[in-house]
């Protein structure tokens, strides 16, 4: 989610990291394990005068597969599961809303999408950092093999 969010007008920086889990301090090979309870997140800094939450979330939902629980594309396990973790009311009342929306709109049989306060962000390590920019050939291969784009076309209608 890095780089889709990083290609959005009004975000500022956009970190990877790991929260929702029991583990402090993970590391990435606990958390790919299983063993943490941690999903793989991303922090979203923005800017509210050239980005709203509400288009923050609406680009989020374009950008995965909600109707699958713990999985995205070719990576399984509850640390891939598709989450929003809400820092204030407000934002849990919009994150709340959008995902009715969506429910109610009869395009999914299912929402998987967990929705929960925010916890401890722990940053994930140097080399997760900006992965897509340090490995461009490996990135677009991940994103191809495990059939990402194909996915979100498929569920969204449109790609990514």
């Amino acid at each position: 989610m890095v780089k889709p969010f990083d290609s959005l007008p009004g975000i500022e920086s956009v970190v990877s990291g790991y929260t929702g889990g029991h583990k402090e301090n993970p590391t990435y090979e606990e958390v790919s394990a299983g063993r943490t309870g941690h999903a793989e997140a991303v922090r979203v800094w923005y800017d509210p005068q050239k980005v709203t939450y509400e288009q923050l979330l609406e680009y989020f939902w374009r950008h995965v597969d909600p109707t699958v629980k713990d999985r995205q594309f070719c990576d399984v396990g509850s640390q891939y599961r598709t989450a929003v973790f809400y820092e204030t009311d407000s934002q849990r009342a919009s994150v709340e809303a959008s995902k009715a929306a969506l429910e109610q709109s009869g395009r999914f049989p299912r929402i998987y999408t967990e929705i929960a306060p925010a916890g401890t962000f722990y940053l994930a390590e140097e080399d997760h950092q900006d992965y897509y920019k340090k490995n461009p050939i490996r990135y677009r291969y991940y994103r191809s093999g495990c059939g990402r784009d194909a996915r979100i076309a498929e569920v969204w209608g449109t790609k990514p």
